[in-house]
């Protein structure tokens, strides 16, 4: 099992809480939105698509991107079955959405917020998303968006004033070659073992969603 990160998105509804302070990363969500539908639209095997159909969303914090990450999949999938099959999807087809988080992570804010008249069964899954935290074959689609960009943990050395490694930020910011390396090494060595985990996780022929950001510099 994979240890738990050190970092954890505020949770609650107070000023500083992730609530408060996520409108960006959903906007994120609406730019990627059409591209995930093509997508799975593309690449989803219709016969993964009837009985039960599940989803999974690896750094769903307290809400509520989570909520339209999960919506946005599952529409598109519906939309799919619609048009292949001409049949009503909520006939049958049961979808359910494992939420998935560290064990630190307020859980209670983001169920007590589950959209009324959704269209699917809910679960929690608290674990590092690092390492497995799902049986073999448990989803059909999995997302993962701005949690994509954390580590598990900080490089060696990153918070020793003393260490020529010392990051003041806690950005990977402002940065020498020796910083940039010691974050790479350790994003890299992250991505694999999340990567690893997934590809235990997920059903043969499902699909995994990741949404990443790539900045710009402006010169």
């Amino acid at each position: 099992m994979a240890t738990t990160p050190q970092w954890v998105m505020i949770g609650g509804e107070g000023p500083e809480s992730y609530n408060q302070h996520s409108s960006y990363q959903g906007a994120l969500l609406e730019a990627a939105k059409e591209k995930m539908n093509e997508t799975i639209s593309a690449k989803l095997s219709l016969d993964l698509i009837s009985g039960r159909f599940t989803v999974a969303d690896f750094g769903c914090a307290s809400g509520p991107n989570s909520f339209v990450a999960v919506q946005n999949i599952i529409d598109a999938v519906e939309d799919k079955y619609r048009k292949a099959t001409g049949q009503n999807p909520a006939e049958n087809i049961e979808f359910q959405v494992l939420f998935n988080d560290s064990t630190t992570n307020d859980f209670n804010t983001l169920f007590q917020a589950l959209p009324a008249g959704r269209r699917y069964y809910s679960a929690g899954v608290p674990g590092s998303f690092f390492g497995r935290v799902l049986p073999r074959h448990s989803f059909h689609i999995g997302v993962i968006s701005y949690a994509f960009h954390f580590t598990s943990e900080n490089p060696k050395g990153i918070t020793d004033r003393d260490s020529p490694l010392w990051n003041r930020d806690i950005h990977c910011t402002g940065f020498n070659e020796a910083v940039k390396k010691a974050y790479l090494d350790q994003y890299s060595a992250d991505t694999k073992n999340l990567l690893d985990a997934r590809a235990e996780e997920i059903i043969p022929r499902g699909i995994d969603v990741a949404f990443r950001i790539r900045f710009k510099r402006r010169s």
